[in-house]
């Protein structure tokens, strides 16, 4: 992989095309389980492909099969280069899927399960992840993100982050701990990934490829992928990454021909014209937003580290 890298954390360079470990286990939160072995050879063949970003959760599985479970049993002795990313907040209900909040009296629980599960002495980057399927906003998290930011302090925690989050909840985890990483469901509050930019702070859009968050613009990636001899998911991956040096993409799969089609996007360099038409508009004109991205994407600059010092 030749991709850009980013600084996370000010500390940790990782490639901004990473992998999203949620479909390991299971295609949805309430399908059936996949076998483990599938998982185990997606994980290896990404890391072996140069993906060194994994973004993982612990409610992230179904029945035995869980997430982090098959990164330890892929992965470990872990690469010295390896980050793992891991989100605490969503508890599951009784149907199974995630739909309830932890208290912050439940928080270090989940964040010593996550290290006994992953097999680590200390997690790279930590998510408080909070509301639920629903847009960011109206309610505090002060007090939660505090309990992460004190285990910070005792070492159990490298970098912290917020996820599902607006600028106020922003600015409330920024006056308690520095912030290594937003992780919302896409790039469309500008404002929001203007200030992490100038930060420092990476801004890793979930479902990057549609899944959950509303189907993407089939007619224009297709029309921009049929000019570039690509797939639609392809385009997708490189029009995110477009957007701002900023920005992770962490597209996930439980297919071996999946993850080579997400990974072959590094090598997709997209025009002024590919971007004006994934975007409805004419080189120079007024331009719309796909699936989020933003108005004035920006050009790639391979080799090139982006982040801030935390």
């Amino acid at each position: 992989m030749t991709i850009e890298t980013f600084s996370l954390g000010g500390d940790l360079t990782i490639n901004r095309l990473g992998f999203g470990a949620m479909r390991l286990a299971t295609g949805t939160f309430d399908g059936p389980p996949r076998a483990p072995e599938s998982g185990i050879d997606v994980l290896r063949r990404a890391v072996e492909s140069g993906v060194n970003h994994i973004d993982t959760a612990g409610f992230y599985g179904r029945g035995a099969v869980r997430a982090n479970e098959l990164i330890r049993t892929a992965l470990t002795p872990y690469r010295d280069d390896l980050v793992i990313a891991t989100k605490v907040g969503p508890l599951r209900g009784p149907n199974g899927v995630p739909s309830e909040q932890a208290t912050s009296d439940q928080l270090r629980g989940l964040v010593e399960a996550d290290l006994r599960s992953l097999g680590l002495d200390r997690l790279d980057l930590v998510y408080l992840r909070v509301g639920g399927m629903a847009g960011p906003g109206g309610e505090s998290i002060a007090e939660r993100f505090a309990v992460l930011a004190g285990l910070r302090a005792e070492g159990l925690i490298r970098h912290l982050g917020v996820s599902n989050v607006d600028a106020a909840q922003l600015a409330e985890a920024r006056a308690i701990a520095p912030v290594a990483a937003v992780q919302n469901r896409h790039t469309a509050d500008m404002g929001l990934l203007a200030e992490c930019e100038e930060a420092g702070i990476a801004y890793v859009p979930y479902f990057p490829l549609g899944g959950g968050g509303g189907p993407l613009d089939a007619e224009r990636l297709g029309k921009v992928a049929a000019r570039l001899g690509a797939t639609t998911a392809q385009v997708a991956i490189a029009a995110l990454l477009a957007t701002s040096p900023s920005v992770l993409a962490i597209p996930g799969t439980g297919s071996l021909d999946h993850l080579e089609e997400n990974l072959a996007a590094d090598a997709l360099s997209l025009s002024d014209e590919d971007l004006s038409d994934l975007r409805g508009s004419t080189p120079g004109g007024t331009k719309t937003a796909i699936n989020g991205l933003p108005h004035s994407p920006r050009p790639r600059s391979p080799r090139k580290t982006y982040g801030g010092d935390h």
